[in-house]
């Protein structure tokens, strides 16, 4: 593909502090509250690779596996798994940070990006140089997700 970049190119990090307006009724961050930051960032990374508009197409694999409480901080970092001619995968990871600076993974999920230009029709976007074997198992385990997306449209879900 002609353009290419580099996953590190477009990787992302942000970091959030759970506040109040932020809780759920059991007084931990809400998930949606998180996947809206995730979304956010999925929109971020994609538009640092593409520089042109994005919309999120699907999100995928969401993996819920702690909570969150007040005044916890939230560092979120995404980064480019897959491209294809005009959509992308970005994984998103959230972790709860102490104040030590230790993660611990309490979200992932992969977020289906399309680059849309100035009409919002769907554009090209620049390939990706896969370099690592981590880069490489994503890049695979991404092929199969979307063949199964592919299944799944196919069979009417």
């Amino acid at each position: 593909m002609k353009n290419e970049k580099r996953v590190q190119d477009s990787a992302t990090e942000q970091i959030y502090v759970v506040r109040s307006k932020y809780l759920n009724p059991q007084g931990r961050l809400s998930g949606g509250c998180l996947l809206q930051w995730m979304d956010e960032l999925a929109g971020i990374v994609s538009r640092r690779h593409t520089r042109k508009g994005v919309a999120t197409v699907a999100v995928e694999c969401v993996d819920f596996k702690a909570g969150a409480y007040p005044n916890d901080m939230i560092a979120l970092a995404g980064k480019l798994t897959f491209v294809g001619r005009t959509s992308m995968e970005v994984r998103v990871d959230a972790y709860m940070e102490d104040s030590s600076g230790k993660r611990t993974g309490i979200n992932t999920a992969y977020f289906v990006m399309v680059a849309v230009d100035e009409a919002g029709r769907p554009a090209e976007v620049p390939g990706l140089q896969v370099e690592s074997e981590a880069e490489r198992k994503e890049w695979l385990c991404a092929q199969k997700r979307q063949q199964l997306r592919k299944q799944r449209k196919a069979e009417g879900f």
